[in-house]
């Protein structure tokens, strides 16, 4: 889907600040930034994409069975992630890396989940970042049901900025395809939860296009359920930031759900057992590199007076990160056996440890049937 007159941009392809006429009512939210925000920005793009591309490196090099790489969306993700506050719940689908890494997770968890070492990788609990969701398009349901969760406590619209909490959630488009996601906008217009819907439209859903899942642009759908919508320009940063910021706004306050579509574009695969050039034109992939979030801010920064000591520096944290990533990539072990059933329920259930205790002693009889080998042959 391409961007139409009423795509909200700030932040221009070639690195120049032209607010689209889309963007009036967001630009007070932007304007609250500081040039310190936007080093943030680009610190946290180049750092997410750094990891990115050293997941990719072990994923190839059999570290891990699957990965989902985010290149080229680093600007959805970021501006959104940034706008959002400490008590406010994300809901992730399996691509919101840079999310994941301003929530304040360790990213290693990520890698133990695509290595198949975990469940989960880390504790919602510690960072109201929920865990990844790789059936498409669920997410959006149990985000529904927290938000409506978070109304009936009370925690939205006392006016009180600390506590009053908003929910987002992320998803693809290929997720707007699964009913899960028509069944979560019906109930959040319906209860009028205080979330945010944030989608990123990165064109292709593993290998089939956009339009040929909807013959309409995706921010235009949430409007037949009653649900406000806005389109924004996904590798734009700025305008990433201040549209989710009025929208989490908006739902903390108790003026009910909002829409995102972020038009971005997947630059590498849809995960590394996919082939993306079996089904799009090296033409169509370059016409969106041009557009790359990080490059561009990288313009605007460099003409505001930023230096080759700063980016010299992003890069040197970037890349100290990622080799991290590596190194206790490297040194994981195998998990006991056990741990499967570690956080199968809250609490202690009988079938759980009546499973639990038949693995032992399976095990263990091995370990008897080699004794056994061992004593008769000596």
């Amino acid at each position: 889907m391409a961007e139409s007159e009423t795509t909200v941009s700030l932040l221009s392809a070639e690195g120049r600040l032209e607010p689209t006429p889309s963007a009036e009512q967001f630009l007070p939210y932007f304007e609250k930034l500081t040039e310190a925000d936007y080093r943030q920005f680009y610190a946290d793009m180049a750092q997410v994409r750094a990891f990115d591309a050293e997941a990719t490196h072990l994923q190839r090099q059999g570290q891990m069975g699957l990965w989902p790489p985010s290149t080229g969306q680093e600007g959805a993700q970021v501006g959104s992630a940034r706008a959002s506050r400490p008590q406010d719940h994300i809901f992730p689908s399996y691509r919101e890396h840079a999310v994941g890494l301003i929530r304040g997770i360790d990213l290693l968890g990520i890698i133990e989940l695509m290595r198949g070492t975990t469940h989960g990788g880390w504790n919602p609990q510690e960072t109201n970042f929920h865990l990844y969701t790789l059936v498409i398009g669920s997410q959006a349901l149990h985000a529904t049901g927290y938000a409506m969760g978070v109304k009936f406590d009370g925690a939205v619209g006392t006016g009180d900025p600390d506590t009053d909490t908003a929910v987002m959630v992320y998803f693809g488009d290929g997720a707007t395809s699964q009913g899960d996601v028509s069944e979560a906008l019906v109930f959040a217009a319906s209860f009028q939860t205080p979330q945010v819907f944030f989608l990123q439209n990165n064109h292709w859903a593993i290998s089939v296009p956009v339009s040929t899942q909807s013959r309409v642009p995706l921010y235009l759908r949430p409007r037949g359920f009653g649900i406000p919508s806005t389109q924004i320009d996904g590798n734009d940063v700025f305008a990433s930031y201040a549209v989710t910021a009025k929208y989490l706004d908006d739902a903390r306050s108790g003026r009910g759900p909002g829409f995102i579509e972020a038009l971005t574009y997947r630059i590498g695969a849809h995960t590394t057992s996919d082939d993306p050039t079996k089904y799009r034109t090296d033409d169509e992939l370059a016409s969106w590199v041009e557009r790359d979030p990080v490059l561009r801010l990288e313009t605007y920064l460099r003409g505001l007076g930023a230096d080759d000591a700063f980016f010299g520096d992003v890069r040197e944290e970037a890349a100290d990160l990622a080799a991290d990533i590596r190194r206790r990539t490297l040194t994981l072990g195998t998990p006991p056996v056990g741990k499967i059933f570690d956080h199968v329920y809250s609490e202690p259930h009988p079938v759980i440890e009546e499973q639990r205790e038949w693995l032992a002693q399976y095990e263990a009889s091995f370990d008897d049937a080699s004794a056994s080998v061992e004593g008769e042959r000596a």
